[in-house]
């Protein structure tokens, strides 16, 4: 998938702009390479277009904090409410499932609280 694409797959599922789409993608990308292990966090990197490659942040150690923090943390950084940014969040997740192999996405996701897991489905 072309990131052109996976940013348009967002912008549909949230509705929100393409543009909007684009930075909440980024903006989700990066914290959740923050909340996965270095070793996770670069599988999930290989997968994605070159673009969007460059958002996952890599390193350790892994940062611990629930999903009320991951969206506030988004939420800062893209200007969106909390509501748009859970909508978002979950719309980013949805199609990163669909833009990743099963094992890539599922590896990365088991690192991850239940409300990540739930918000995935």
């Amino acid at each position: 998938m072309e990131h052109r694409d996976f940013f348009g797959r967002v912008a549909e599922r949230s509705g929100l702009s393409r543009e909007e789409a684009a930075d909440l993608s980024r903006a989700t990308l990066e914290v959740l390479g923050d909340r996965l292990s270095a070793t996770e966090a670069q599988h999930l990197a290989l997968e994605l277009p070159e673009p969007l490659r460059e958002s996952i942040h890599v390193g350790d150690p892994i940062q611990r904090f629930g999903f009320r923090e991951f969206v506030s943390r988004i939420s800062k950084r893209t200007g969106l409410t909390a509501v748009e940014t859970r909508g978002g969040i979950r719309a980013v997740l949805l199609t990163l499932r669909d833009a990743v192999p099963d094992e890539t996405f599922d590896h990365a996701i088991s690192q991850l609280p239940a409300e990540f897991q739930q918000a995935a489905e």
